[in-house]
Order: structure tokens, then C-alpha cells, then sequence
């Protein structure tokens, strides 16, 4: 995703409601996010629907990461030889 620019992509909810579909279809093209803004304050923003499933995505990266690094640090953490153990037991021989 690109950067807000601010003079294209904060509209107040009247000109969101009136340019929807353009707006809409705009969105697939500049992978800008729109900030809708309800009495001069933002009240909501929208982005296409691949730009959300690349913040979702990430954000499960990230999640993960954390975790990992979380369980790591607890010391929630098996040797090689387990794993290799856990995944020949599921997969069988491994030839590694």
C-alpha cells in the first residue's frame, strides 16, 4: 500500500456517499487507503479488499513471529532430534 495523500484521500462521508462507485473502483488502481471523515473527524477508512487481505496476512505473520519468539523466550522450545522425531512420526522416514 501507498502513502495517504492527504489532499486525495481524506473525503467527508457526503462526497463518499455521492462518488461511491468511482471512488470504489479508484481504489483498485492507487493501493491508497480512503479516510472518510463524519463532522471533520475520521469515522472510518477503506481499502480494497487485496490491500486488507495483505494487512491481514502480515499482521498473522507478525503474530506468529511474536509467539515464536514469546514461546522462545519461556523456553517452550523441543532439540532437533525431537522434531525430527514429531515429523517422522507423522510423515515417516525423513532423508535428510
Amino acid at each position: 500500500m501507498e502513502e495517504i495523500q492527504i489532499a486525495e484521500d481524506i473525503i467527508p462521508i457526503g462526497e463518499f456517499k455521492t462518488h461511491a462507485s468511482a471512488l470504489l473502483k479508484e481504489l483498485k488502481n492507487v493501493h491508497r487507503s480512503i479516510i472518510i471523515t463524519q463532522n471533520g473527524r475520521p469515522a472510518g477508512v477503506v481499502l480494497s479488499p487485496k490491500d486488507y487481505d495483505f494487512l491481514m496476512n502480515r499482521q498473522r505473520f507478525l503474530d506468529s513471529v511474536f509467539n515464536g519468539l514469546k514461546d522462545s523466550n519461556e523456553g517452550n522450545v523441543i532439540s532437533d532430534e525431537e522434531f525430527k522425531g514429531k515429523l517422522e512420526s507423522i510423515f515417516g522416514q525423513l532423508d535428510v
